[in-house]
């Protein structure tokens, strides 16, 4: 009996070994098992399949912009065209001639707020019917499926209802192609996470995990995916600048372009890296870049066809090669010649056709009483071929049906990069590449706008920024080319440049302040007043010479400078003082916006947007902030931010628009009604606030964004 607490204590060390052993197994089990989910979820995208419902809008109203199309595809007889604002489905006219429109469904309304692009027509595991599926920047993929009815006249009523596959991942949400297999499953391609495959559905509990979204082969993943075919013995994808890509039987052979690295390749069958289109006709492909075609016949290339041509959409039969082309309209390749490789593309007839601009896709198929055909989806229209030539859909291309689907357009383009208000209470709408409008309203304030003037040219073409200069009444126009002055009735009176004293000719941001305006560049700030023209830059203690943003008040001779480094405090020209992220709670030193807050809890504060960090406030005593719910992982767009009486207003790259709301000191995001949700810039006149995105321009009473 003495003898067990001896044996209990030269056990000790035996258990303790036993338990340490225990301990790391368990460990190295548990480690091993998250290693293995890891592993089994890498290159899978979990998403969420929901049924979408009509957008409940709060009140925004749309700026009519014109319509831009960019695929179609023939769905139950009717033909469907996708564009950035929608999806328009075509049916036979009444009258007998042509078509017209019979239903059209709006992004930001009737669908997520994301442009649409490519459409194709297939079946899917666990679907009874066909559907039609629509590739969208930024939403995943969309399905349509219900009834097209005949109606009167071929005409009939559209009815369906629309799904949407929404991945998590941000990147696997922006698809650029789309390929229906016989399998029953989709290809996806992307613009960024390569190419996926989407497996279909199944109502079965017991198969659910075969319901998944995944990387379709490493190989074809993180590639910037552009295009996708299906031949009899696989499928082909074009990419952005790795060439073209033939699946088939298990394998992946690569072709690359003819520039660069790649052309000392023994792979180097394209013209150029870039693909943007693929053609297939029984056992041959056709690859269009910006340098020509490239056939394939047995997977092997075979000769180069249209060299030199910027061929952007194809269309294959076996007598020749359709090619739609970015500036030099639709053109003809004759295929009925040698099929040597290396043969000079001069020596095939080469026809150009009555119609000039860019071509998106060709689609064909059987519309009612037209019959098989081939049509040209173009950027402004789409047009059928007829014998040699091309007509356009309707009898009238800029009218009848389209100016349905535009209401008459009033914007000159939909990429709105800046909004201002004149003194005279007209619009101005700036855009990205295509000058600015000026607005007027016909029937006071608050009715329909009426473009009064479009001004474009070497200066006023990638506008900024515009701010109305509240002494003279004048405005100023900050571009990529110079800084632009134009008086109360939008003529041009003054350029400025390097060549005039500007530190740098690219103005990013311009604030007026008392007499002097202020300038932002990627150089420096330059202030302009009536002593002259002076600049400073990081030699002076600017935290960053890259400017994007100026917070300034009319009461204060402060300043605030965003940059890529950080914030500079300025008065009177000087730097006071420097905000980073090291030496403050600033939560990220590119900073893109500013705006005067004053009013809130009755300080002089400054809310400030970054590239990244989303928004937050700074105080007069330099004390930065978190904002409950938009100090997140968000990008604020350059100078998308405004302050009004009521609200502060932030425009961000694909999460809407977030309002703030001085009454109850509350943010709210709102994407319903917008026309995307990469929202650019704002304006404020007379209680209508004005929201310009990447994909139009809308506005709404302020009083409806409590």
């Amino acid at each position: 009996m003495r003898r067990a607490p001896w044996l209990l204590i030269a056990a000790l060390p035996a258990v303790l070994v036993l338990g340490i052993v225990a301990f790391v197994f368990t460990r190295a089990q548990h480690s091993l098992n998250r290693a293995g989910t890891a592993v089994a979820g890498e290159g899978r995208f979990p998403f969420e399949m929901r049924t979408l419902g009509r957008i409940e809008n709060p009140g925004f109203e749309a700026i009519a912009s014109p319509a831009i199309y960019t695929s179609g595809a023939f769905f139950q007889g009717k033909l469907f065209v996708s564009g950035p604002s929608g999806l328009f489905v075509y049916g036979d006219s009444a009258a007998g001639v042509g078509v017209t429109l019979l239903k059209s469904y709006r992004v930001g309304l009737d669908l997520p707020a994301a442009p649409l692009g490519a459409l194709v027509v297939g079946r899917l595991r666990g679907a009874s019917e066909p559907e039609l599926m629509i590739a969208t920047s930024g939403a995943g993929v969309l399905f349509f499926s219900g009834d097209v009815g005949e109606g009167k006249a071929g005409g009939g009523e559209v009815a369906g209802e629309f799904r949407q596959l929404l991945p998590k991942d941000q990147d696997a949400r922006d698809i650029t192609a789309l390929l229906p297999l016989a399998t029953g499953e989709l290809l996806v391609g992307t613009r960024r996470r390569g190419l996926l495959i989407f497996h279909g559905e199944t109502k079965d509990p017991a198969q659910a995990s075969k319901d998944t979204l995944e990387v379709f082969h490493p190989k074809l993943a993180n590639l910037a995916v552009t295009s996708l075919a299906a031949d009899a013995t696989g499928f082909w994808v074009g990419t952005q600048d790795r060439g073209v890509l033939h699946c088939h039987g298990g394998q992946i052979d690569s072709f690359d372009g003819a520039s660069g690295s790649a052309a000392n390749s023994a792979n180097a069958a394209l013209p150029d890296a870039h693909v943007d289109a693929i053609a297939v006709d029984e056992g041959r492909v056709f690859v269009g870049t910006p340098m020509g075609v490239e056939e394939f016949d047995d997977g092997r290339p075979t000769r180069t066809l249209a060299k030199d041509v910027f061929v952007h959409a194809l269309y294959a039969d076996r007598k020749a090669v359709t090619i739609g082309s970015m500036d030099e309209g639709i053109r003809q390749v004759s295929l009925e010649t040698s099929r040597r490789r290396g043969a000079m593309s001069a020596s095939f007839a080469m026809a150009e056709q009555d119609m000039a601009g860019p071509v998106e896709q060709f689609v064909s198929g059987e519309n009612g009483r037209e019959g098989n055909a081939l049509y040209a989806v173009m950027r402004d229209g789409v047009r059928r071929q007829r014998g040699s030539g091309w007509a356009p859909l309707t009898a009238d291309a800029t009218g009848g049906d389209r100016a349905k689907m535009t209401g008459g357009a009033t914007l000159t383009d939909g990429n709105i990069s800046a909004l201002a208000v004149g003194a005279d209470g007209r619009l101005w709408v700036g855009y990205f590449d295509r000058g600015l409008d000026v607005l007027s309203s016909a029937g006071g304030r608050a009715g329909n706008l009426l473009r009064t003037a479009h001004l474009e040219d070497d200066r006023i073409f990638c506008v900024n920024r515009m701010a109305l200069d509240p002494r003279r009444k004048t405005m100023a126009v900050a571009t990529a080319n110079g800084l632009v002055l134009m008086d109360a009735q939008g003529n041009e009176r003054q350029v400025m440049t390097q060549r005039d004293g500007l530190i740098a000719d690219h103005v990013t941001d311009v604030a007026f302040r008392g007499g002097s305006m202020v300038l932002a560049t990627p150089a420096g700030i330059t202030f302009v007043d009536a002593n002259g023209v002076e600049s400073l830059y990081a030699f002076h203690g600017l935290v960053n010479n890259h400017v994007y943003a100026l917070g300034v008040r009319s009461d204060s001779d402060e300043i605030l400078a965003g940059t890529l480094g950080g914030i500079s405090d300025l008065v009177y020209e000087s730097v006071r003082r420097n905000y980073t992220v090291s030496n403050s709670g600033l939560k990220h030193n590119w900073v893109t916006a500013i705006v005067p807050a004053s009013g809130l809890d009755g300080g002089a504060d400054w809310m400030v947007g970054t590239y990244g960090a989303g928004v937050m406030r700074i105080d007069k005593d330099g004390r930065f902030s978190a904002m409950d719910g938009v100090t997140r992982d968000m990008i604020v767009n350059s100078n998308a931010m405004l302050a009004t009486d009521r609200h502060i207003l932030v425009g961000t790259l694909g999460q809407g628009m977030w309002v703030w709301s001085k009454a109850t000191g509350r943010w709210r995001q709102i994407t319903a009604g917008l026309p995307s949700e990469n929202v650019t810039a704002f304006a404020e006149d007379s209680g209508e606030v004005y929201v310009g995105t990447e994909n139009g321009l809308v506005r709404i009473a302020e009083r409806l964004l409590d």
